[in-house]
């Protein structure tokens, strides 16, 4: 009985021992967009840009559009204002609606951009953190029209998970202001 009992200790140590139990590394979300192609889009409002192909574009009253990034679950809002001797309102309350964001966000970066030949002069900001928003922009021509444009995405802001998507919306963005042209 005891030459059994061995036997079997023998036999069961062999067959439990094999390779260690390593617990499995962690996993990061890995999300990548292809790259993006843009169009122009033309419409009756006063100017034109250069849009995202994978953009679906709704016309709202009064020029204002809703860029809809479906796959991403954002959209970017474009707000028209026709100049009217109010430029120095108009640049306040888009300066305002960002610094809103600023009891969520980390940090708000702000770049200038001019274009003197197009006659297009705005701002851009990039919001870091978990705001609402992640970029704004406004743009003008300082005379007759004002754009601005803010990115909002369909879920709690949690600035980790949705940053691939926020980088990718923050350059069509930084397109539209870019090829933006005043009719």
């Amino acid at each position: 009985m005891k030459k059994y009992c061995a036997l079997f200790f023998a036999i069961w140590v062999l067959v439990s021992c094999g390779e260690d139990v390593k617990p499995k590394p962690k996993g990061q979300l890995r999300l990548e967009y292809n790259s993006a192609k843009y169009e122009m889009f033309v419409s009756d409002c006063p100017f034109t840009f250069d849009k995202n192909t994978v953009v679906r574009i709704k016309q709202n009253a009064d020029c204002g559009l809703e860029l809809h990034y479906p796959k991403m679950k954002a959209t970017v809002y474009l707000t028209y204002k026709k100049v009217n001797g109010d430029l120095e309102k108009l640049l306040i309350d888009a300066q305002k609606l960002t610094y809103e964001h600023v009891i969520k966000a980390n940090d708000i970066a702000e770049q200038p951009y001019v274009n003197s030949t197009k006659r297009v002069f705005g701002m851009f900001y990039q919001v870091g953190g978990n705001a609402a928003t992640n970029a704004q922009f406004y743009a003008t021509d300082s005379t007759r029209n004002f754009l601005v444009g803010s990115m909002y995405f369909y879920a709690k802001p949690n600035f980790d998970s949705i940053l691939p998507a926020a980088d990718y919306i923050k350059n069509d963005m930084k397109h539209i202001i870019e090829s933006l042209k005043w009719k």
